[in-house]
């Protein structure tokens, strides 16, 4: 127990959707499983990565380990503390940062926002001042400190959001896709921190939420991928990748015009698995071919799909990805292509 800052047993969580107002609610309401037996356990210091598309219950599970939200069923513990029965605890001992919530005030600047939150969190004045003080130079924003957010790039903004969530010193931060959005250039400096700085030299223990394929990768000591609410993998991100064995992957972009493009893939025969994902009312779907030697079958490919009537958009070759792992374990997607 002592060695692991997160644990969750079998935690549950159902939404029932209804419409109408108090009198006049449906009695079929709709029922969507958000969570579905999740148990993990995250250890001291490490950097664990939630991997799953939108939809997948990754901000659901944040916010009941930072206990927003309560589980129907199940337990969780972070820090030793109990989130049904120690939340005021649990609140103290973490540091959240929420992707597409405003969780600052944009008509104050970036030192008031933080001073305002330090007594949130009750942090002592001259801790404070202190604290502030090395957050806005750790971040970069000492320079632009008495600024108004609201002229912030969301770069910015989102160092900021980080600064916040530290303000106390919690020994767990939880960082639900803390890249969305961003300029590839910001999203490029904050996962360079959050790894060097947050998890390796200050020793943090971080559960991060994503989609991004690359950012689990090559921040991750561990990651976990979620689909439907349920967990399906979870190990290191080279171990997961050898799933998919020696084999090359085969990326192609075609546009179905007369004949499906699964009854193309199925008939040739020096495939090893193979993945076709798309969103259905688009007739542009995405397939990830597993095999060996792709040079040597990429003529008979191209054939093949030109003489189903099926026109290729484009194609590569590329190296395994996470995101051919949970194609492979899941049958679906990270993320659209198209």
């Amino acid at each position: 127990m002592q060695d692991y800052s997160i644990i969750t047993n079998g935690i549950r969580k159902v939404y029932r959707k209804g419409e109408g107002g108090f009198l006049f609610r449906k009695k079929n309401k709709e029922t969507i499983i958000a969570l579905d037996d999740v148990s993990l356990s995250i250890k001291r210091g490490e950097l664990f990565g939630l991997l799953g598309p939108n939809g997948a219950g990754k901000t659901t599970l944040v916010k009941i380990l930072s206990t927003l939200i309560l589980p129907d069923a199940g337990t969780a513990l972070v820090n030793g503390y109990d989130v049904l029965k120690e939340p005021g605890k649990v609140r103290a001992s973490i540091g959240v940062v929420s992707s597409g919530e405003r969780s600052l005030y944009w008509k104050l600047t970036a030192r008031e926002n933080l001073e305002y939150f330090a007594r949130l969190y009750k942090v002592p004045d001259q801790v404070a001042k202190r604290r502030i003080r090395e957050l806005l130079n750790l971040m970069g924003l000492e320079d632009r400190a008495d600024e108004l957010v609201e002229k912030y790039s969301s770069g910015m903004r989102q160092k900021l959001a980080i600064a916040r969530a530290m303000l106390h010193d919690p020994e767990v931060l939880l960082l639900d896709e803390p890249t969305l959005g961003l300029d590839p250039s910001f999203s490029k400096s904050i996962r360079s921190f959050i790894r060097e700085e947050l998890n390796k030299k200050q020793g943090k223990t971080i559960l991060l939420t994503t989609h991004y394929m690359e950012e689990a990768d090559k921040m991750c000591d561990r990651v976990a991928f979620i689909t439907k609410g349920r967990i399906v993998a979870v190990d290191t991100p080279e171990r997961l990748k050898n799933m998919i064995g020696k084999n090359e992957v085969l990326k192609l972009v075609v546009e179905e015009l007369r004949e499906s493009v699964s009854n193309v893939v199925k008939n040739l025969p020096f495939l090893d698995d193979y993945g076709i994902t798309g969103m259905e009312q688009n007739s542009i779907k995405t397939i990830r071919m597993y095999m060996k030697n792709v040079d040597s079958h990429i003529q008979e490919i191209v054939e093949s799909f030109s003489n189903a009537g099926c026109r290729i958009l484009s194609l590569s070759v590329e190296k395994p990805t996470l995101e051919d792992v949970f194609i492979k374990l899941t049958g679906e997607a990270l993320r659209d292509e198209y």
